[in-house]
This record gives C-alpha cells, sequence and structure tokens, in this order.
C-alpha cells in the first residue's frame, strides 16, 4: 500500500473528517466597495469556554477541574484569553481583536459536524430549507457592480459559503501531511486490531508527525500551510478582491484538549497575524470573522477533553473592528442555566453579529440581511462591532 496515498484518500473517517486540516480551499470575490471581510471557519466545533474564559463566573473553574487550572491572560476582570494566544495581545491592547461569546446558530441537539457546518456556511435557520447556496454569495447576489477575481483552482472541494450564483475564484495550496491529534487518536484506534491497516496507520501518523515537525523549524510566523492561506489571502484583498473564505481544522477536542487545541490556536494566531502583517495599510479596512459549527460542553469530560455542545464563541480581528472587548450576554454556568443542562446557553444568533458586520461594512440594508442573506434571523439592536 501506498503510504501517502493512504492518508490522504481513505485516513479521515467519521468525526474527524468534518475537522481534517489536510486540503482546504480559500474563495474570493472582488466588490465596489473599500472595505475588506474573511470570513474563517473553524471546523471541527471550537470550544468558546476555553478560548476566552468567564474565570469570572464560580462554576467555571468546577466544570473544568483541568482545564482551568492553566493561567489565561486577563482581558478584563471577568475573562481571560488562551494563554495559547498570547501573541495576540498585543492585537487586544491596540483595539483590533475582540471576542463575542454565547452565540451559535440555530442549529439544536443533533450535533454533527457536517450538518453543523452546512447550515454555518449555508447561513439558514434549517437544514429542511434545501437551499444549498452560502450566505456569502447571497450577499454579493443583492450587492450590485461583484465580478469574480481572477481563477485559482487547486484542490478537491469548494466551500459552501461562497457556493451560488454569484461569481467566486478559488484557490487552494498544495496537500500538506498533518494530523490533528483527534485524528491521530482515531487512526489507532480504528485500526488497532486490523492486521492489514495497523501498520500503514502507524506510517501515516509518523509522515505526518515529520512534517508538522518540519513545517514548525522556523522561528516566528512564516511556515506551515495555514500560514500560506492568509498570506495568499492577503495577496489578493491587497488588490482588487474585497471578500475571502478559507477554513482551518483541528477543533475537535474530544481528548487531551490541553494539547490538541494548543495546535489549533497557535495557526489561528499565525494566520491573523499574517493577515495584519501583509496587509499593511490595507488591515485599517479589514474585518475579519472566525465561526464555528456550535460549542462544546460546559463539563470536561473524562478523557480531559470536551464533548460536542451548543454555545460557543466567535473571534473578530482587524483595523476596522471595535476590538478590545468581549462581546454578548453572559448566561452563567450554573446548572439552571445550562442548555440541556449541559451547554453553554446562547443568547444570541451568530449571524446577526455576521449581518451587522456586513450591514455596516458594505451598506447592505438590514431588510436584505435579515431576508436574503440570513432569512429568518433578527438582527436585534446594533452591537456597535465597527469603528
Amino acid at each position: 500500500m501506498d503510504r501517502r496515498k493512504f492518508l490522504i484518500g481513505g485516513g479521515l473517517l467519521g468525526c474527524s473528517a468534518a475537522a481534517s486540516p489536510l486540503i482546504t480551499p480559500v474563495a474570493f470575490a472582488s466588490a465596489p466597495w473599500d472595505a475588506r471581510l474573511v470570513v474563517i471557519v473553524l471546523r471541527g466545533a471550537m470550544d468558546g469556554l476555553d478560548v476566552v474564559r468567564p474565570v469570572g463566573d464560580r462554576h467555571f473553574a468546577e466544570l473544568r477541574p483541568s482545564l482551568a487550572d492553566e493561567r489565561g491572560i486577563p482581558l478584563d476582570s471577568f475573562y481571560a484569553m488562551h494563554p495559547r494566544l498570547e501573541p495576540l495581545a498585543p492585537m487586544w491592547d491596540a483595539g483590533e481583536l475582540a471576542f463575542v461569546h454565547a452565540v451559535s446558530t440555530p442549529y439544536r441537539d443533533k450535533r454533527s459536524h457536517f450538518d453543523g457546518q452546512d447550515l454555518l456556511e449555508a447561513g439558514m435557520p434549517d437544514l429542511e430549507s434545501g437551499v444549498r447556496d452560502g450566505w456569502l454569495n447571497r450577499l454579493m447576489q443583492v450587492v450590485p457592480g461583484v465580478e469574480a477575481e481572477t481563477a485559482y483552482s487547486i484542490g478537491r472541494e469548494r466551500m459552501l459559503i461562497l457556493r451560488g450564483a454569484a461569481r467566486t475564484s478559488s484557490w487552494a495550496p498544495d496537500t500538506r501531511l498533518e494530523l490533528s491529534p483527534a485524528t491521530e487518536q482515531l487512526l489507532e484506534h480504528l485500526y488497532h486490531d486490523d492486521v492489514l491497516f495497523r501498520d500503514a496507520s502507524a506510517d501515516a501518523i509518523a509522515i505526518a508527525a515529520d512534517v508538522a515537525e518540519s513545517d514548525e523549524m522556523g522561528d516566528g510566523v512564516g511556515n506551515g500551510r495555514n500560514v500560506d492561506l492568509a498570506r495568499f489571502a492577503a495577496q489578493r484583498l491587497a488588490g482588487e478582491t474585497r471578500i475571502a473564505s478559507f477554513s482551518l481544522g483541528g477543533w475537535d477536542t474530544h481528548n487531551r484538549q490541553q494539547r490538541s487545541i494548543r495546535r489549533a490556536l497557535r495557526d489561528l494566531s499565525d494566520c491573523l497575524l499574517t493577515l495584519k502583517q501583509d496587509l499593511g495599510d490595507v488591515w485599517g479596512k479589514t474585518a475579519v470573522v472566525c465561526m464555528t459549527e456550535f460549542g462544546r460542553t460546559a463539563r470536561e469530560n473524562g478523557s480531559r477533553g470536551t464533548d460536542h455542545g451548543t454555545g460557543g464563541a466567535m473571534i473578530m480581528a482587524g483595523g476596522a473592528i471595535r476590538g478590545g472587548r468581549v462581546y454578548g450576554d453572559w448566561p452563567g454556568l450554573a446548572d439552571r442555566d445550562l442548555y440541556a443542562g449541559r451547554d453553554l446557553m446562547p443568547t444570541r444568533d451568530v449571524r446577526a453579529y455576521a449581518g451587522w458586520l456586513m450591514r455596516d461594512l458594505f451598506g447592505v440594508a438590514g431588510s436584505a440581511v435579515e431576508q436574503a442573506i440570513f432569512p429568518g434571523v433578527e438582527l436585534g439592536g446594533d452591537p456597535r462591532l465597527l469603528l
């Protein structure tokens, strides 16, 4: 068996396939405005309670005895940022980084990565709507003068978020053999007793580990496939492109979360820092929004990880963002405050925040957001996300 074909073609199965960081396209579009929007889909369900920690809630440490013992970076008197995001602290201090807590899509209870991601990217209230275009594409359909950027098409998929009638372009970097810890554990468990595939699986994991180690040999930002995504996006955004979208995997942290989430946070941090560095003056006109399909359980599990949940967090960055603050209405972590007795209770639709960004960045009418781009969403009060 060809070990690399095994890894790329058949090694990613089940839950971890949805969080795979192996291959992702970047989609682009130009438009008749000067502001820039970058949407990063965090595949695998980011644990918002770990990324931006409500340390001021007395129940937080009780629910997470091992996950809460690592000291975070204070953001204010109530919240602390995961220590792996320390490189972004200057961005927070400069008012170019913000978080939104206790948000979710309308997706509930089934907690399937694939359905959750489809609903997130389609921007619809449910999966029965039959709509299979993406909300960023519908944004471009309601704005006149939108054109596709020069086409770059390498890879095996196209993101639903930009799929639709409006013309867009896509590009993907060369495939890198990198496995998340969750994928490694899945492969080890799946093929443990299979004589034919066990050795091939072990070889695949070893290959991925060797490549990942070589990618991390350099100093600072500038190495790895995810930085390539951000760097290419910045190149296009510095020109005629106005919208870019790509995904980052590795957020499915059922086991040993302290280890696995650090890698995902490193990738995200590197991407945001690369965008800021390479965009230069354009950074001041840019809003970056990072969204995930659902949150994770409030309680850590017996494997020192967290399982699929409901409410979570989103991350925003950019020179156009009114940063240095955590948005959202905090619901509390007492048993009576949890959704279904297990998850962070969502207090606002994640689509509402994305809708306000599009309204203020591009001058899209609120009625167009609520009826065409995000059917069924209620924008609610203006959170004043932009400067």
